[in-house]
């Protein structure tokens, strides 16, 4: 896939690629590398809050829509809107995933990156030039194209995680938690560790 990646290609962020927040939160800062254009709908946003409201009972609705809003104004153009026409057309697996193919569709994506490839068949997504990626080979992509940039982005989440700030292997590990062995291995590779 890396070599379909330029600045000009976009990605769709599946709700469940959003509702880990250390995921999301590696994602978003991805987003603002203008290594790729990240879109999502509404829609998906109402998917991982509502999702992340039934699992963390200690968070609360406020909290989850102030992080939507700050998504939303941090990364340019980043809402799909107006793809709900193509939605009764389309055929998936899960009926109840057809509006995150319509969205893709509407914005012209190249990549929906979500966990759940099955979903989304190959063969259905070939009719619209998209492909289905796990979240860690799309970034594992990433850092075959530009290594120090996400590097970098993934070295801004970590010192965020503060009171102590988080070292790094622990930081690894979280994102081993995530699925992301391929990407948390080429990561370890760019660190000096001298």
């Amino acid at each position: 896939m890396t070599e379909y990646m330029g600045s000009n290609f976009t990605a769709l962020y599946d709700a469940c690629v959003l509702y880990p927040a250390p995921l999301r939160d590696l994602l978003m800062q991805l987003a603002l590398t203008d290594l790729f254009r990240a879109r999502w709908t509404e829609q998906i946003h109402d998917e991982w809050i509502r999702n992340v409201l039934k699992q963390r009972p200690d968070l609360t609705l406020f909290q989850l829509t102030r992080t939507k809003e700050l998504m939303n104004s941090h990364v340019r153009d980043c809402l799909v809107t107006g793809y709900e026409y193509l939605i009764p057309s389309l055929k998936l697996p899960d009926p109840d995933d057809r509006h995150v193919l319509a969205a893709a569709i509407k914005t012209g994506a190249d990549f929906i990156v979500t966990f759940n490839l099955s979903d989304f068949p190959q063969a259905t997504l070939e009719m619209y030039e998209i492909e289905a990626l796990h979240p860690d080979d799309f970034i594992s992509d990433l850092i075959d194209l530009k290594p120090a940039l996400v590097r970098t982005a993934a070295e801004t989440c970590r010192l965020r995680l503060r009171n102590p700030i988080t070292p790094i292997n622990d930081y690894f590990n979280t994102l081993l938690k995530q699925g992301l062995s391929v990407s948390v291995s080429m990561l370890r590779e760019l660190y000096d560790w001298s």
